[in-house]
């Protein structure tokens, strides 16, 4: 019977399917860690939309390779940057050991640019990671913000990473005691340039005066 690392190849045209085998049996899943370093593209990005599926599903599984997680996020290759975002940012719901503090800061300063795929990778992470740790609510908020400084490749990124920053905030925002510096920076975006960041602007806004009319219980 050939190994799974042989058979990784014929499966990841279906990243769920490896997934459940992955969550099935560990040595699938080494074989899947593995697969992220193949030369060959169908095998290395199978293999990281699969791992994508078991951090959703299982992060505990994954926990035990947080720090490898991290490594990626210092490669060169961005997508597998990306994939590393997504990843932490589900392990950080059975992070007991608290290891995400001391990664903090490296995991939010893609938001600074210049990649704006990479930021909105940090920025949605972040929400997910918000929900899980509520603590560190107030300080991830502050992260999102920073788009508003941030340099990316041209302003056109901006707008897109502004628009990915105000779904993350309307996400947490229940999680924040002083909710008024996101208001005003949504309400800055009201004229933003981008039709769909400016849509998202508006809705965030309406979702605001709709709590602020609703009686508290």
């Amino acid at each position: 019977m050939a190994t799974p690392l042989a058979q990784v190849g014929k499966a990841v045209l279906n990243p769920r399917t490896l997934a459940r085998r992955a969550i099935g049996d560990p040595a699938w899943l080494e074989a899947i860690i593995t697969g992220l370093g193949a030369e060959t593209a169908r095998i290395k990005y199978g293999c990281a939309k699969a791992l994508r599926v078991v951090s959703e599903d299982r992060p505990d599984l994954l926990y035990p390779r947080f720090d490898f997680f991290v490594s990626l996020l210092d490669g060169d290759n961005k997508i597998l940057q990306w994939e590393a975002l997504f990843v932490l940012s589900h392990l950080a719901r059975v992070d007991i050991k608290d290891r995400f503090a001391a990664i903090f800061t490296k995991y939010f300063s893609p938001i600074r640019g210049p990649v704006m795929i990479t930021a909105a990778n940090a920025i949605q992470g972040g929400a997910r990671i918000a929900r899980a740790k509520p603590a560190l609510a107030k300080r991830i908020v502050g992260e999102i913000l920073q788009v508003d400084k941030a340099r990316y490749q041209t302003p056109a990124c901006r707008n897109v990473a502004i628009g990915h920053a105000i779904v993350a905030l309307d996400e947490i925002l229940d999680l924040v005691a002083n909710p008024e510096p996101v208001v005003q920076f949504v309400r800055k975006q009201a004229k933003n340039i981008r039709p769909a960041t400016r849509k998202k602007s508006e809705q965030f806004l309406k979702k605001v005066e709709r709590r602020a009319k609703t009686p508290s219980a």
